[in-house]
């Protein structure tokens, strides 16, 4: 397990590492999860393996600490993911993101261009305000005192099913209720612009199972190449992780 400092009172960002060559494929959570549980299997398969590959957990998830000074940001969450990729040297890295940490990857690839050589994004959030029945919009809804301390937290436990449950129950609330009013604010400009605005190559995946892209074509002409996974919903590298895999190993096009 490696560490980096981040923010002003000297808290850290944890990651672990799978050994390789190259440069490195850094894994990001979505809201609530943990880098390991949701990637480690994907990072395995035998058309992955032998890149060095990071798998981070965001402030007040897994492993990392849980500052309470900590706003939680998009912007702040991309500060946090910047100084892991300082700390080890990972200039150029690919990102492979996850929902929540695929907005944080849009972000940290618009501010710190010079870290990032590519994105994979597994439906990252584009936009503001998603819809009500979204996970992020149903922790939002809460005030923060109401979700950390008056019954929230536990209500969103009981309602979310046991696969996001097993990993947010790991995740510190305040932290978890100020990412998620985060990303239903989103960034100004949007993740979307920002997203379309990048001449990296970008590759965005989105389940079959979880209906139409806005605005796909709007994506595909700036550059983005665009690829519906059969089979899955919002939880990819779960649904079918053979395709996930595959993704992010098939060589990215050149930058528009």
């Amino acid at each position: 397990m490696r560490q980096a400092e981040f923010g002003t009172e000297g808290d850290h960002i944890r990651w672990t590492e799978a050994a390789g060559s190259g440069p490195a494929r850094v894994y990001v959570h979505g809201l609530g999860s943990a880098s390991s549980v949701y990637n480690a299997h994907i990072a395995a398969d035998a058309t992955l393996t032998g890149r060095r590959s990071l798998f981070v957990d965001l402030p007040g998830h897994g492993i990392s600490d849980r500052p309470t000074a900590f706003g939680y940001t998009l912007e702040e969450h991309a500060e946090a993911l910047a100084s892991v990729l300082d700390a080890d040297g990972a200039a150029g890295a690919e990102l492979v993101a996850h929902s929540m940490g695929g907005s944080v990857a849009i972000v940290l690839a618009t501010r710190r261009p010079d870290l990032v050589s590519r994105l994979v994004l597994a439906e990252a959030n584009l936009d503001p305000n998603p819809s009500p029945t979204a996970g992020s919009s149903g922790i939002a809804a809460y005030a923060e005192k109401e979700f950390v301390r008056g019954g929230g937290f536990t209500e969103t436990l009981e309602r979310v099913g046991p696969t996001w449950r097993a990993t947010m129950r790991w995740a510190d609330p305040t932290a978890l209720h100020r990412s998620a009013v985060g990303l239903v604010r989103g960034t100004d400009p949007t993740m979307r612009r920002q997203l379309m605005d990048l001449t990296i190559p970008r590759t965005y995946l989105m389940g079959e199972l979880s209906g139409e892209l806005k605005d796909r074509a709007g994506l595909v002409a700036s550059g983005v190449a665009v690829l519906t996974v059969a089979g899955a919903g919002h939880n990819i590298m779960f649904d079918n992780p053979a395709a996930f895999a595959a993704a992010i190993a098939k060589q990215p096009a050149s930058a528009s």
